[in-house]
């Protein structure tokens, strides 16, 4: 998911527990047949489908695309705790853990590829570009290195703190949803923009297991 800024171990023990201790949150108010692909993006974590994300349920969205535990779990305390501030409402209880899907867009980072524009809203031009700048090898896949390369394209110089997000965020989909060739193909990426990759592989990974 979107910005977020790695925290120490114990500082993930202690969100956790925080968010144990506290667990009650307010409404949401979600249009869900007019979310924008950043919102959608974010709702596939939303496991109960209210409108917003508990860190329980974060870490349940990143188990059931193929994390480990250990890292689904040290994410999402990192995620909950960067982005719950920011997207709740002045009128939710505290502690601000828990994402409002409705204000995802106010979360959004630096050193992007520009193909959510400042609402969240998909920009088809700038997605392409992602393919005309940097897939070199073939015309609608990207190579681990190509992706590296996008990223260091897109570096905000004034913006370090930014850049962060988006290894991880490409590290992670390209992990889980490159081919047996490397290939991160044109379909897989746009489904990180509204987060429909992230029900593809729910949906392999629930498969698999069932066949074992």
């Amino acid at each position: 998911m979107l910005g977020w800024r790695p925290l120490p171990a114990t500082a993930v023990t202690a969100v956790l527990l925080v968010w144990v201790f506290s667990c009650n949150h307010g409404e949401a108010r979600i249009d869900f047949a007019n979310m924008t692909a950043l919102q959608k993006h974010a709702e596939f974590f939303d496991r109960d489908k209210d409108g917003i994300i508990t860190p329980s349920e974060m870490f349940e969205g990143y188990v059931a695309i193929g994390c480990d535990v250990e890292y689904a779990r040290a994410t999402a305390a990192s995620v909950s705790a960067g982005v719950g501030a920011i997207t709740s409402p002045v009128d939710a209880p505290l502690p601000h853990l828990s994402i409002y899907v409705e204000f995802i867009h106010k979360a959004m980072h630096g050193s992007d590829t520009g193909a959510y524009d400042a609402k969240g809203r998909f920009v088809p031009e700038k997605f392409e570009e992602i393919f005309t700048k940097h897939a070199k090898v073939g015309p609608d896949a990207l190579t681990s290195m190509e992706i590296e390369e996008m990223i260091l394209a897109n570096r905000d110089p004034v913006d370090p703190q930014s850049w962060a997000a988006p290894e991880k965020e490409w590290g992670l989909i390209y992990k889980l949803a490159s081919d047996n060739e490397g290939f991160l193909h044109k379909d897989s990426a746009r489904g990180i923009y509204d987060g429909s990759v992230f029900y593809k592989l729910e949906e392999q990974r629930t498969s698999s297991r069932s066949d074992m």
